[in-house]
C-alpha cells in the first residue's frame, strides 16, 4: 500500500502514536467528504489529498505541523511530504490560467499544469534561496530570527532577487541582515526547502570587513560563535544544521575554510 499525504492547510494528517507513520488510502475514508482537492498521479507513484479547515482527524490520528515532523517521519519520507506539499500548493494557487483566465487541467505529457483553451503551459514554481556559513578568525556567525524557539540561532539565509547571481545575493542579504561585508564564496550543498516552495543553496563565506549591526527586523541578534561556545541551533535533516556541523567538524580536526 501507498502511503496517502493529506494536508489540512499546513498541517499533515498522521497515525498518531509513538512510531507515527503516515495513514494509507483505505484508512482516509472518513475524510473523502471534506476534500477540496485529491490526485494519484501514477509516475509519482503516492496520493494526496487537500482537506477543507474544518476538518477533524479521524481517530487514533492527527494533524501535525509539518515543521515538527523531524524526528518524526525518517529523512525520506520528511523529503517526500515536502515535495507532496509542493505540488498540492502549486495546484491549490495555480487553478486559472494568468494568460487568459481559463481553468487549468493537468499536462498529459509534462508535471505542469495546461491551459486548454489557449495552450499556457506552468510548471512548478521553485524560488531559490542561499544559505551562508560566515566565519571569522575560527568563529562562526550565526542569528536569530524572532520566529525562532527561544535561544535558537542558525547560518544567515535570503531569497534571491530578479537579476541577481548567487553571489550577488549572498552579499547583499548578508550585508542588509547584519551590515559585514563577506568574500570567498564556495558551494557546499543544496536542499529542498518545501515552506513552501524554496530551494536552500548552501554556501561557506568569510568575512571581509565590517562590525555586526543587525537589521532589527528579520534579525534580532547576531553573534561571532566559536567552537565551545555554540548556541542552540537547528535540528538534524536542515542544510543550515550540516553547515554548522561542517564549521564544528573542521574545527575539530585543526582545519579553517578551505
Amino acid at each position: 500500500m501507498k502511503p496517502f499525504f493529506v494536508f489540512r492547510g499546513d498541517d499533515l494528517l498522521l497515525i498518531d502514536n509513538e512510531a507515527a507513520r503516515l495513514p494509507e488510502v483505505g484508512e482516509v475514508d472518513d475524510l473523502k467528504p471534506f476534500f477540496l482537492d485529491s490526485r494519484c498521479p501514477d509516475r509519482e507513484g503516492f496520493h494526496w489529498a487537500e482537506v477543507s479547515p474544518e476538518a477533524e482527524a479521524p481517530p487514533g490520528m492527527a494533524f501535525v505541523p509539518r515543521r515538527s515532523l523531524w524526528g518524526r517521519l525518517d529523512e525520506r519520507l520528511f523529503a517526500l511530504s515536502g515535495k507532496v506539499f509542493h505540488l498540492m500548493d502549486w495546484h491549490r494557487t495555480n487553478r486559472y490560467c494568468g494568460r487568459c483566465g481559463s481553468p487549468l487541467s493537468d499536462h498529459p505529457d509534462e508535471k505542469a499544469l495546461l491551459c486548454g483553451k489557449c495552450g499556457h503551459v506552468l510548471f512548478p514554481v521553485i524560488a531559490p534561496a542561499v544559505i551562508v556559513a560566515v566565519e571569522r578568525e575560527g568563529k562562526l556567525l550565526l542569528g536569530r530570527s524572532p520566529h525562532f524557539p527561544p535561544g535558537r540561532y542558525s547560518v544567515l539565509a535570503g531569497f534571491v532577487e530578479t537579476g541577481e547571481s548567487l553571489e550577488m545575493t549572498i552579499a547583499r542579504e548578508i550585508r542588509e541582515e547584519v551590515g559585514i561585508e563577506v568574500c570567498d564564496f564556495t558551494y557546499f550543498g543544496s536542499q529542498p526547502w518545501p515552506f513552501p516552495r524554496s530551494l536552500m543553496l548552501g554556501f561557506r563565506a568569510r568575512w571581509k570587513s565590517g562590525d555586526i549591526a543587525i537589521d532589527g527586523r528579520e534579525i534580532v541578534d547576531a553573534r561571532w560563535f566559536a567552537p565551545e561556545e555554540m548556541p542552540d541551533f537547528p535540528p538534524s535533516f536542515s542544510i543550515s544544521r550540516r553547515l554548522i556541523d561542517d564549521f564544528l567538524q573542521r574545527h575539530r580536526n585543526g582545519r579553517g575554510l578551505p
